[in-house]
């Protein structure tokens, strides 16, 4: 499975963004994770690709909201409200298995693209 992401940027703090992530094809779960400097890869939400069953990290609950066009095979992160602390390089990814929290147990990574949120 491929994953093409993109729609990253630089935006002042309190405004939006959408990234996008293209699959080759579908598959179980997909999830967003992020990698700020020196820090570790942290979830950000992950959500089932048939049901549309979803889980968001504390963090971002009542901000983003992940999406799905199953026609293109793409999952949106609509990412609104942007604080400085979500400045990271924002991650696809793709499971095999049920959708989880854990970055190790995804099976497929996209290339990341860098969010900046300036104060």
């Amino acid at each position: 499975v491929q994953l093409q992401a993109s729609g990253g940027g630089l935006v002042q703090a309190g405004g939006s963004l959408r990234l996008s992530c293209a699959a080759s094809r579908r598959t179980r779960a997909m999830g967003w994770f992020r990698q700020a400097p020196g820090k570790e890869r942290e979830f950000v939400v992950a959500s089932k690709w048939i049901g549309g069953e979803t889980y968001y990290a504390d963090s971002v609950k009542g901000r983003f909201t992940i999406s799905r066009d199953n026609a293109k095979n793409t999952v949106y992160l609509q990412m609104n409200s942007l604080k400085p602390e979500d400045t990271a390089v924002y991650y696809c990814a793709a499971r095999l298995g049920v959708y989880t929290t854990a970055p190790f147990q995804y099976d497929y990574w996209g290339q990341g693209t860098q969010v900046t949120v300036s104060s």
